[in-house]
């Protein structure tokens, strides 16, 4: 099959991540009956800056698949690297806009050698998502709301809606910021949705509505509930029926950061194709396993031939 030329609107965050490796273990230096007057500082060795954000991981996964990703955040006055970066891969950047006055959204991340962490994490012009209209932007097949500012998730997935635009909505680490009623209101508004394990419980303690109940008000709109459970596979409830993808062994387990966006890249290449639910799944969950052999959530390569490869060594039959 040719590469799909449909361009897929991607709403959602983009983020610098420093991340510190401390090498000690911060139990060592926090003194537990002390933390109220709490004043530690921890020497680092180690530190790198990594690209992120939800919108970015996930264009760049859709992009090497031969994806058409269209971009719709907001950056900072300090985001000029990162636009380089994303024209470089020729993701487009239609909807790209820079907030004065503030910067990117950026968290600050240190780990101990019991992998606990310490994060600070600063919106900036991500809460000014809203900012972004979904109108803004031409020949759009396909759309997703990912983790964003508040108030710019719940306009795209108005927009979406309104202009008929199928959308995937992927509230993930946003969901604390919606009650089980807007929650609901995204959702009867979204063609598909997609939650990990965690998240898919989280959704149904707000909106008082088990994942059946959930999936039957996507299916009967031709959508779909998706469900990733990590090492676990994914449940896809569409409406022929419940499908359970299998997970694919990775090559190595390095870093999980950024392997929901690479499986919901997968996800956007079917849909957006015209997949059948098992081989879109399938491929997801390819992404997923490829992505976390590789540290950070832009590093990792992708080519049509080593996915071609890959797949039919897992499933015993052709990708493409």
């Amino acid at each position: 099959m040719s590469r799909s030329k449909q361009r897929v609107l991607i709403c959602g965050s983009i983020a610098y991540d420093t991340i510190m490796v401390f090498g000690d273990r911060f139990r060592e230096h926090i003194l537990p009956d002390q933390t109220h007057i709490l004043n530690v500082s921890f020497q680092v060795a180690e530190m790198r800056r990594e690209f992120g954000g939800t919108a970015a991981n996930i264009a760049y996964n859709l992009k090497h698949l031969g994806g058409e990703p269209v971009v719709m955040a907001t950056l900072g006055l300090d985001g000029d690297s990162y636009r380089q970066r994303l024209e470089g891969f020729g993701v487009a950047l239609d909807g790209l806009r820079v907030i004065d006055g503030t910067y990117t959204a950026q968290a600050y991340i240190i780990t101990d050698l019991d992998d606990n962490q310490i994060t600070a994490f600063h919106p900036g012009a991500m809460n000014q998502s809203h900012q972004n209209a979904v109108a803004d932007v031409s020949d759009i097949a396909l759309g997703i709301v990912a983790p964003d500012g508040r108030e710019g998730m719940i306009a795209h997935a108005k927009q979406f809606a309104a202009a008929g635009i199928p959308f995937v909505f992927d509230p993930g680490q946003g969901l604390p910021l919606f009650s089980g009623p807007e929650l609901l209101e995204v959702v009867d508004r979204a063609t598909y949705l997609t939650v990990n394990d965690y998240e898919g419980q989280l959704v149904q303690q707000k909106t008082g509505l088990g994942l059946e109940r959930l999936a039957e008000r996507l299916i009967r709109r031709g959508g779909a509930l998706v469900v990733t459970l990590g090492a676990h596979g994914s449940r896809i409830y569409n409406p022929d029926g419940l499908l359970r993808i299998p997970a694919v062994h990775p090559r190595a387990v390095v870093d999980p950061t950024g392997c929901g966006d690479a499986y919901r890249a997968g996800l956007l290449y079917g849909i957006v194709n015209g997949w059948a639910w098992q081989r879109t799944g399938r491929l997801a969950s390819l992404l997923g396993a490829i992505k976390v052999a590789s540290r950070g959530a832009q590093n990792h390569t992708l080519s049509r031939d080593e996915l071609s490869a890959l797949y039919f060594q897992r499933f015993q039959e052709p990708l493409w």
